[in-house]
């Protein structure tokens, strides 16, 4: 078949490349070895979600009474647990299949891969080979769990984040090693519904990208919950001969052995690059990442790379945005759309971390904009002081706000609490605008919200604080 555009990989950047491809009017296939919607829909964004909805559940039953509800007699049936987040999982990814076939995209599955003559070579679940031509190929192959010799992952005693979502049975104990995103997410799910959790961390603080402040808090929430945090450490080696697992973990004050019954290695993401054709083509790669400019075209016309496989934050939002841009930028060149899309800016991409107390932020940290020279006014807003929070029996965490004292520029918000993803747009939004102080405090923020927790924030950065 010869298309306008293939893409290889239909995660939340590459379905989303190929609906705004069909959008503009291009014959449009999408490539898929496995099921549609990728990692993030099958295993990553959305089935964890769902785990962590239950935690949260189960969490509020737990506390029931401060609240004036008399719960008893309730458990964990984590068969059923495991069943809704696939579920969840099985619905999203339906739902793209739905998308693909409104958009008249063509969907191949099998294992794409680029050969010398640019075309697709798709090597289909019977080991047959179908050759498609393609004016335009967008690469979107995604990433998994990054693999360290030390962790050797057996699928079963040490595990990425595949199978800590598909267990067969609750662990009674386990060990996450390494605290980003993957590790706290999977590390509070477990702790909430029962398993023993420790962390290991092997930098000096646990959400080590964040603001110094937000991995004080965390780790606050965390030991407060019963989860063991232990960071300037790292696992050495395993030992899984046993019924078990021991792990030998390096700390400041020498090696200790832990016992439990499952390591959760969550050290990363390594990109899927391998296998897909670079090496035929000459495709520019560096510390495994495929190089693109700031339309995401290789150093191969006519072929492009999007999301994880390239430099940039590992995250759906950023792949689903570059994806627009560079499909966009194909299309002008070719008199499809009317402009050049912008660059992505990468300085302004919000984090989310769905562990509770949530944690949100965009921007610079308070140490970066020191670092880079801002004389800068910070404010903080704490949750025990919002009404919303204190109604919902949700006070933990606060905003953290950081302004440009000179010109009043907003450099970044730093938020741990309840909901407080879904307030993070504000300062995306505001920030893209250049937005100023004034002009936040100048906009009415709803009351009782978590939200009217940023124009305290701001409100205190200036020494203008009304509810503190």
């Amino acid at each position: 078949m010869a298309y306008d555009i293939i893409v290889i990989g239909s995660g939340p950047g590459g379905y989303v490349a190929a609906i705004r491809a069909s959008q503009l009017g291009y014959k449009t296939a999408i490539v898929e070895k496995e099921n549609l919607g990728g990692i993030c829909l099958n295993w990553g964004c959305i089935p964890t979600k769902a785990l962590l909805k239950t935690a949260s559940v189960f969490e509020n039953c737990t506390h029931a009474a401060d609240y004036g509800i008399i719960a008893s007699d309730f458990k964990a049936d984590f068969g059923a647990v495991i069943k809704r987040s696939r579920g969840a999982a099985d619905k999203m990814s339906k739902g793209v299949q739905f998308l693909m076939k409104k958009n008249k995209i063509d969907v191949i599955m099998g294992m794409g891969k680029l050969n010398a003559k640019k075309e697709v070579e798709v090597t289909g679940t019977d080991g047959k080979v179908a050759i498609h031509q393609a004016r335009h190929t967008i690469l979107a192959t995604g990433a998994r769990s990054r693999q360290l010799p030390n962790l050797p992952q057996d699928g079963k005693k040490v595990i990425g984040y595949r199978e800590a979502m598909n267990l067969p049975t609750q662990p009674k104990t386990m060990i996450v090693v390494g605290s980003g995103a993957i590790g706290v997410e999977f590390a509070y799910f477990y702790n909430s519904i029962g398993t023993k959790v420790t962390i290991v961390e092997f930098l000096p603080r646990i959400v080590p990208v964040e603001d110094e402040d937000i991995s004080k808090e965390l780790e606050k929430s965390f030991k407060k919950k019963g989860i063991t945090v232990m960071t300037n450490a790292s696992v050495e080696k395993l030992d899984t001969a046993g019924a078990g697992v021991k792990a030998t973990v390096k700390t400041a004050t020498g090696d200790v052995v832990l016992e439990a019954d499952v390591v959760l290695s969550a050290v990363g993401i390594a990109a899927n690059i391998e296998n897909i054709g670079l090496e035929a083509l000459n495709i520019k790669t560096d510390k495994g990442k495929v190089l693109v400019d700031k339309y995401f075209k290789t150093n191969v016309d006519g072929i492009y790379a999007i999301g994880d496989i390239t430099p940039g934050q590992a995250l759906a939002h950023v792949a689903s945005k570059g994806a627009v841009i560079c499909v966009e930028a194909i299309a002008n060149k070719e008199g499809k759309h009317k402009h050049m899309p912008e660059p992505l800016d990468y300085g302004n991409v919000p984090g989310c971390t769905y562990c509770s107390p949530e944690i949100a932020s965009v921007g610079m940290t308070e140490k970066q904009a020191k670092d880079a020279g801002y004389e800068i006014k910070v404010g903080k807003f704490p949750f025990t002081a919002s009404g919303k929070a204190v109604g919902a029996g949700a006070t933990e965490g606060f905003v953290k706000v950081i302004f440009d004292a000179k010109y009043g520029e907003w450099l970044g918000t730093h938020s741990i609490g309840y909901n407080v993803t879904e307030t993070i747009a504000e300062t995306v939004v505001a920030r893209k605008l250049e937005t100023t102080w004034q002009e936040v405090l100048d906009s009415i923020h709803p009351h009782p919200t978590m939200s009217e927790g940023i124009k305290d924030a701001v409100e205190a950065a200036l020494g203008e604080a009304i509810h503190l």
